[in-house]
């Protein structure tokens, strides 16, 4: 039960910095307001993370652990050309109700360039995972940079696709994957 409580305080904590940069800016982002946030002690926010710097460690694994969870339940375990890809595009359609996670992003890249380390290290594998899938590697990348766009438009509410303009989008995307012969076509 201790182990629960530890990983749910933990939880709190992760959820309120990135609510914290996403609702007050990466400035706002110190030890105190964290602790404050999350209704957690300054000693308890240690014991879970050390310092500033393993926060947003902490924050970055919360994000990466979370979409790597999201492209495992999209994927259905089918091996076939394109599904890895299928499943990324749906993964990365966060939206809105997903934000609580990108704060990572937004304090790392302020704070210290090299805590982005593990998704660059991400999307390199990822990258090379689509490139192997059996797709044309060109419109792959094409399509993965197209997911990406969509949630850095939500990310940084850069007019991001709404309501059913947005499924469209999505579809389109996916229509394009199958188009390009990434996806088996399926029986009729």
């Amino acid at each position: 039960m201790a182990e629960s409580k530890g990983v749910h305080t933990r939880e709190k904590l992760l959820e309120a910095a990135n609510r914290l940069v996403r609702e007050q800016g990466v400035n706002r982002l110190t030890m105190d307001a964290v602790a404050r946030e999350a209704g957690v002690s300054k000693g308890g926010l240690l014991y879970h993370f050390a310092s500033k710097e393993a926060l947003i460690q902490g924050m970055i694994d919360h994000l990466i652990h979370g979409y790597d969870r999201r492209l495992d339940s999209a994927t259905k375990g089918e091996n076939r050309p394109g599904e890895w890809l299928r499943a990324f595009v749906l993964a990365t359609d966060w939206g809105k109700t997903h934000a609580d996670r990108t704060g990572a992003l937004l304090a790392a890249a302020a704070s210290n360039p090299e805590l982005l380390d593990p998704v660059r290290r991400r999307y390199r594998a990822w990258q090379e995972r689509l490139e192997q899938e059996g797709n044309d590697p060109a419109m792959a990348t094409i399509i993965r940079l197209a997911a990406d766009g969509l949630w850095f438009a939500d990310l940084f509410g850069l007019a991001p696709p709404e309501g059913r303009f947005r499924e469209e989008v999505i579809r389109r995307m996916l229509q394009l994957l199958e188009q390009s012969g990434s996806t088996e076509k399926k029986d009729p």
